[in-house]
């Protein structure tokens, strides 16, 4: 019998694909009151794994078809507890119901949103100080509207 590769349930983070300091999370197809709560400790287990080495967390949304105030919310909790200098990094489709959502709760003044995770995972170079996260905003490291 063969191995059977990890599969993420519905509502769950894909396992993360890891580049050196980072870890990278697929987020589910919607984040909303159902899941979010759950989704938290799944997040921070990941970070936990890696809070020695972490310097960024990508949250990729770019599956996500549907987020709420709760996926914001979880975004802030989501940065508030990450280690020392680790930082979060979103990617949410341009135009996406998420990205709309960052951008109308403020949360995209506080954490840099990229079109790709090419664009997100050149941040650990330090190549992100000169681009612009995804819809013009700038990268800000200030406290969560």
């Amino acid at each position: 019998m063969s191995a059977v590769p990890f599969l993420s349930q519905p509502g769950e983070p894909s396992e993360p694909r890891d580049p050196p300091g980072c870890a990278v999370l697929a987020m589910p197809d919607e984040i909303d009151f159902c899941n979010a709560a759950g989704l938290l400790p799944l997040i921070m287990a990941v970070v936990e794994q890696r809070r020695d080495t972490l310097r960024l967390l990508v949250l990729d949304l770019s599956t996500t078809r549907f987020m709420d105030s709760q996926g914001a919310r979880l975004l802030t909790a989501v940065r508030r507890g990450l280690p020392g200098a680790a930082r979060l990094r979103v990617v949410a489709v341009p135009g996406g119901l998420p990205s709309r959502v960052l951008e109308l709760s403020g949360l995209r003044r506080d954490v840099p949103v990229h079109d790709d995770l090419a664009e997100a995972l050149g941040a650990v170079s330090g190549a992100a100080g000169s681009r612009r996260p995804a819809g013009g905003g700038t990268a800000g490291s200030g406290t969560a509207a």
